[in-house]
C-alpha cells in the first residue's frame, strides 16, 4: 500500500510558509491543515503544533490543542491531516510514534489525538482497506467524524460547456430562470460579512442547526483573504437585495464551499442555483482544478448539490489514537453535554450535531 505524489518535500514544521507550501501542493491538501486555520481557532482557545516524520517519504499534521475546563486532560485534534506523500503501513507507524511522543510534549496530559485525513474509502490510498488496516495495526480506532464523512467533487479540468452539461436538465432550467428573473451574481469584500451572516443565520434557524458567531467568520475571512484563498459571493435581485451568499475557501488548485446560504425569496427565484453554477464557473476560471461541493448532511441538501455533477466521494472517517483511556472517556461524556446544552439553548431538538451541515469552522 503505497501511494506517492510527484514534488511534494519534507515540510519545515516551524515554518508556516514552508508548511502551507507542503499542504498546498499534496493531493489531498486542505484548507484546515493551513497555518490560517490554526490562527483561527487561537482565539477559540486552541493551540497548534505540527507532528511530523519523514520515514518512508514525508507524513505530518498540523495538531490543534484545547484543554476543556475542568478537565485536566487536553483534546488533540488534527482536522483532514495527516497530510503525506506516501500512504504505507511503514508511515502511518511511524507518525503513530511521533505523535505519541510529540503530543505529551507539546500539550502534557492528552487524552487522544483525533484525525479524519481525507482518504477516499477504499480508495487508491486505502485498496480494499489497506490503509484502514494499517491505521488499525498502529493502534488507531475509529471514532466520531468532526468533519463531513462525504463530499461531491466536481473536476474543474473539464471545459465550461462540459461542466454545464454536467448540470442536470432541471438544474439548468432553474439557472436560467434566476438569470431572467434579473438575479446577478458577484464578489464581495469583508465589509460584506454582516450581509453574509443576516442570510446564514436565516437559513441555520429556519434548518435547525448551529452557527458561530459573526466575529468567527471574519476571522476566517482575515486569516485566508489576505493571500486570495477566500471569496464571498452573493446572489441579488435587481432591487440590490442579498438573497443567496456562498462563503469559498481555497488551499492549492482546491476551492471548498464552507459556508452559505439563501433566503426564502432566494429559493423561490432559484438564485441558489444560480450562484452555485457560477461559484463553479468562476472557480475554473480562475485556476482551480477541483471544486468540494463540503458535504452532504441531509437528503434535501445531497439531492441539491448531486444535480451539480461531480462525484461522490466517502471518507474513511475519524480515528482515534488514544493516549489515556480514562481520559478520553471523560471528554466523549462532556462533549454529549456540551452538544445537548448547546442545542437546547438555541431552541433546537436536543438530538444531532452541534455542526449539522454548517461547515468546518462550525463544526472543529
Amino acid at each position: 500500500m503505497t501511494r506517492p505524489i510527484a514534488g511534494i518535500g519534507s515540510p519545515d514544521p516551524r515554518d508556516d510558509g514552508a508548511w502551507d507550501a507542503y499542504v498546498a501542493g499534496s493531493e489531498p491538501g486542505s484548507y484546515l491543515q493551513l497555518s490560517g486555520w490554526a490562527g483561527v481557532k487561537a482565539v477559540n482557545g486552541w493551540s497548534s503544533t505540527r507532528v511530523v516524520t519523514t520515514d518512508d517519504g514525508p507524513i505530518g499534521a498540523q495538531v490543534l490543542v484545547r484543554r476543556p475546563r475542568p478537565l485536566p486532560w487536553a483534546f488533540a485534534y488534527a482536522p483532514r491531516g495527516p497530510v503525506a506523500a506516501v500512504w504505507s503501513t511503514d508511515s502511518i507507524a511511524a507518525f503513530t510514534a511521533a505523535a505519541r511522543t510529540a503530543l505529551p510534549e507539546a500539550a502534557g496530559r492528552v487524552s487522544h489525538l483525533r484525525i479524519d485525513p481525507e482518504i477516499e474509502h477504499d480508495g487508491p490510498a486505502d485498496r480494499e482497506g489497506s490503509l484502514r488496516r494499517a491505521l488499525r495495526a498502529a493502534g488507531w480506532r475509529q471514532a466520531t467524524p468532526i468533519q463531513p464523512n462525504a463530499t461531491r467533487m466536481i473536476d474543474l479540468r473539464a471545459d465550461e460547456d462540459a461542466l454545464w452539461g454536467d448540470l442536470r436538465k432541471k438544474w439548468r432550467q432553474y439557472v436560467n430562470k434566476a438569470r431572467n428573473a434579473g438575479i446577478t451574481v458577484g464578489d464581495a469584500e469583508g465589509d460584506a460579512l454582516a450581509e453574509f451572516y443576516r442570510i446564514y443565520r436565516e437559513t441555520a434557524d429556519r434548518a435547525g442547526f448551529l452557527i458561530r458567531t459573526e466575529q468567527s467568520y471574519r476571522d476566517v475571512w482575515e486569516a485566508f483573504r489576505p493571500a486570495g484563498n477566500a471569496r464571498l459571493l452573493f446572489a441579488r435581485r435587481q432591487d440590490g437585495e442579498a438573497v443567496a451568499t456562498l462563503f469559498l475557501v481555497r488551499c492549492g488548485t482546491r476551492v471548498v464551499e464552507p459556508y452559505g446560504g439563501m433566503t426564502l425569496a432566494g429559493g423561490e427565484s432559484r438564485a441558489n442555483y444560480l450562484l452555485k453554477w457560477e461559484a463553479i464557473r468562476s472557480s475554473r476560471e480562475q485556476g482551480a482544478t477541483s471544486y468540494d461541493l463540503w458535504g452532504l448532511a441531509t437528503g434535501g441538501i445531497a439531492h441539491f448539490k448531486t444535480g451539480f455533477g461531480g462525484r461522490e466521494i466517502q471518507y474513511i472517517g475519524a480515528w482515534d489514537l488514544v493516549l489515556d483511556p480514562l481520559g478520553r472517556q471523560a471528554y466523549e461524556r462532556a462533549q454529549q453535554a456540551r452538544v445537548w446544552w448547546a442545542r437546547r439553548r438555541h431552541g433546537l431538538a436536543t438530538r444531532g450535531s452541534a455542526a449539522g451541515f454548517a461547515g468546518a469552522g462550525d463544526a472543529a
